[in-house]
């Protein structure tokens, strides 16, 4: 499952977190430690760029926090970002330069990279959303599965990894587009560079730079 992998959709120079991707394999497996990483890397920031809000909450001093947003830590908000109108970031959050957290949006164990977009009524919960992805308005990532199984990922000819992980929203890869109101299922891995229609259902493994129609019509780009 080469293009599942870390090295395959990520530039991990576009991310605060880099060093919690070292060592790894899939994107999934920073999903435990995310919480942990923060805590020790929040008090290491540069105190002249970054402020301490609470409890293991580091804001960066360029970025734009909404006085209607609500932050629980563990969280880092990285510089130049905008946490916008009742934004709900409940804990374990990263969140990349430049990000936009939209309006009613909820953030829940993430890793943001730089310059993602979550704007409009999103949720967003155990997922890595990689640099310039982007998720349209009402898009969510749905992260626990109906019957409490742990999470298989599973590839369009039946390739199969076992997480051992109940809670997995979605990966991104660097440069996805999300349409509007679009469901990604538990274990969704979106490869670089891929678009996703709106009000798709989606779920395993969409390959790098293609376009998924639905489950049946994914294509890839010209």
């Amino acid at each position: 499952m080469e293009q599942a992998k870390i090295k395959s959709n990520y530039n991990l120079d576009e991310t605060i977190a880099k060093d919690l991707f070292e060592g790894k394999e899939y994107p999934w497996e920073v999903l435990p430690e995310i919480s942990d990483f923060i805590k020790k890397l929040g008090p290491t920031l540069d105190p002249e760029k970054y402020e301490q809000r609470g409890e293991d909450i580091w804001v960066a001093k360029s970025a734009t926090v909404f006085d209607s947003a609500y932050l629980h830590g563990p969280l880092i908000i990285d510089e130049d970002a905008e946490v916008r109108q009742c934004a709900f970031v409940r804990g374990s959050a990263i969140v990349g330069k430049n990000c936009v957290v939209g309006n009613s949006t909820e953030l829940k164990n993430v890793v943001l990279f730089n310059n993602v977009q979550v704007p409009h009524y999103n949720y967003v919960g155990d997922s890595v959303l990689g640099y310039k992805s982007h998720m349209g308005a009402g898009s969510i990532t749905s992260n626990v599965k109906q019957d409490k199984t742990l999470v298989v990922v599973k590839t369009r000819d039946e390739e199969k990894i076992e997480t051992g992980l109940k809670k997995f929203g979605a990966m991104l890869g660097d440069n996805v587009e999300v349409g509007c109101n679009s469901v990604l299922n538990p274990g969704t891995v979106v490869c670089k560079c891929s678009n996703v229609y709106p009000l798709s259902s989606v779920r395993g493994v969409v390959e790098p730079n293609s376009i998924f129609k639905s489950q049946d019509n994914i294509v890839k780009k010209n």
